[in-house]
């Protein structure tokens, strides 16, 4: 994280559960939240990863807690959820954009990647709204993409989801918002983490800043600084919206 971040005081003390946050753009967000003070909890399948970031944020803040979760576990997820108790932020991150033709689409591999990069986001939101209500409210964000906005190719049934997650997030927006609670959506455009790095060849980097109205990478601390304030009390009145972050990729 940058020195010069924001501090959010509403953000110390609360209970956080960021979903896929054991390596990339997940993982800044679990230290993000640390270091605002928060009580964070994240999801991951990942374990080693996950055990490296713990050990990595060693004093920091407070320590963060890794539940070993499947995502595409519907029960695993209601179990993950009981053990963490109350929430007050939900942080609906985790996806994977593995590349894909159609022809190589198949009915088990569709419903796979919508286990992967949308399902799951419901079944969160799910068991994290009692658990909001029940202390007052909270804040849901789900993150979507840039990806089917600009139809980018080889992604057909990943940008399938991603376009259902902004429909979702519309839709528990008004659904929840009587209870105090909020959602909105995050829209990154290219960030760089290692993931994304096996994607892009130097040339390819390049392409992206070329066709951004700013220079330079967009890092897992940016999109960070995004999600704090929209946790935040700050925005409280923010709901049932996207919010792009993407250097005018667009």
């Amino acid at each position: 994280m940058r020195s010069a971040s924001a501090i959010y005081p509403s953000l110390k003390g609360k209970r956080v559960v960021v979903t896929g946050g054991g390596s990339g753009i997940g993982a800044g967000l679990v230290e993000a939240f640390v270091r605002q003070g928060a009580d964070v909890h994240f999801l991951d399948i990942a374990e080693a990863d996950s055990h490296a970031l713990i050990r990595r944020l060693e004093g920091t803040g407070p320590k963060p807690v890794f539940h070993l979760c499947d995502l595409k576990d519907v029960e695993a997820i209601a179990e993950a959820f009981a053990r963490i108790g109350h929430v007050d932020v939900l942080v609906n991150n985790a996806g994977n954009d593995d590349r894909h033709t159609l022809d190589e689409v198949t009915p088990a591999y569709f419903d796979d990647r919508i286990a992967v990069n949308l399902k799951h986001m419901l079944f969160c939101a799910k068991a994290a709204a009692p658990r909001m209500k029940a202390v007052g409210g909270g804040a849901i964000i789900n993150f979507g993409s840039i990806s089917w906005h600009l139809g980018l190719r080889g992604l057909v049934v990943y940008e399938t989801a991603k376009a259902g997650i902004e429909g979702m997030t519309r839709g528990l927006a008004r659904e929840l918002g009587r209870d105090g609670i909020r959602v909105t959506c995050i829209l990154p455009g290219n960030v760089r983490t290692p993931r994304q790095q096996k994607w892009y060849t130097p040339e390819g980097e390049a392409e992206i800043v070329a066709a951004q109205c700013l220079d330079g990478r967009i890092e897992p601390a940016d999109v960070a600084a995004l999600t704090l304030f929209l946790a935040s009390d700050d925005a409280r009145f923010c709901t049932g919206h996207g919010y792009w972050i993407d250097a005018g990729w667009r």
